[in-house]
């Protein structure tokens, strides 16, 4: 992971000594979601709770990195993408350190999660029903609660799989840790693949269907290559871990 500016992208800003960096794949999800959005009544609505969505990731991946530089690791930089936002960091190589670091990113979500929920109890209250802003704050804590379910699934590279396997490695080191929840990785995300296909044939529309495949190619590529550098870490009898 090179601190350079990462190929593809371009420079948004810099917070907190953090620079953030947006890769040229997020407008043409900007482009597809915002026009084919429904629920509105104009586009300026889809295109604001898209960039919404996109401010609670940022949120989350400056969870990450400032609980990383926490413990004294690095925070590199930061990248929305295609499919979310990355925080490039590198935390010590110790199983609690790595553990707070991963583990802030999905507490960002817990504390907007009330914040959230109580402004679209109100909205839902006080609104009309047809109303733009409604819409608009009820599905922001939809999106909040969405992402956070997501994240803390047990599957590896998505933070709950990187936090089991930071709760393994306590109990039977880095390396088996690491394989046991990459493994799993792979086979998880064969199981998205398949799910999402029966899901778009039953339903009989397949709109999502190709972001949805390009995640679980994601996640299971991560996941392989987390399971490979286990198995090379395990025949070299290498243990990464810091004290």
């Amino acid at each position: 992971m090179a601190a350079n500016r990462p190929q593809g992208s371009f420079k948004l800003v810099r917070l907190f000594g953090i620079d953030v960096y947006v890769h040229w794949l997020w407008f043409l999800l900007l482009v597809y979601e915002v026009r084919g959005r429904g629920g509105y009544g104009s586009l300026a609505w889809n295109l604001a709770e898209f960039l919404s969505l996109f401010v609670i990731v940022l949120m989350h991946e400056f969870g990450h990195a400032l609980a990383c530089r926490s413990v004294g690791g690095e925070a590199r930089f930061i990248m929305l993408w295609l499919l979310g936002g990355v925080a490039y960091v590198k935390p010590p190589m110790r199983p609690g350190a790595v553990l707070w670091s991963l583990a802030a990113g999905p507490l960002v979500n817990v504390v907007l999660m009330p914040i959230l929920v109580v402004t679209a109890y109100l909205a839902s209250v006080h609104l009309n029903q047809g109303s733009d802003l409604r819409h608009y704050l009820i599905a922001l804590a939809f999106i909040n609660g969405i992402l956070l379910v997501f994240n803390l699934l047990p599957i590896y590279p998505l933070d709950g799989g990187q936090i089991l396997q930071s709760i393994l490695w306590f109990f039977v080191g880095f390396t088996k840790s690491l394989r046991f929840v990459a493994g799993f990785g792979v086979l998880a995300a064969a199981g998205l693949a398949a799910l999402l296909i029966v899901m778009a044939i039953k339903v009989g529309s397949a709109r999502s269907l190709p972001l949805g495949l390009v995640m679980a190619g994601f996640i299971g590529w991560q996941a392989y290559n987390g399971y490979s550098y286990a198995r090379r870490l395990a025949a070299q009898g290498v243990d990464p871990t810091t004290t």
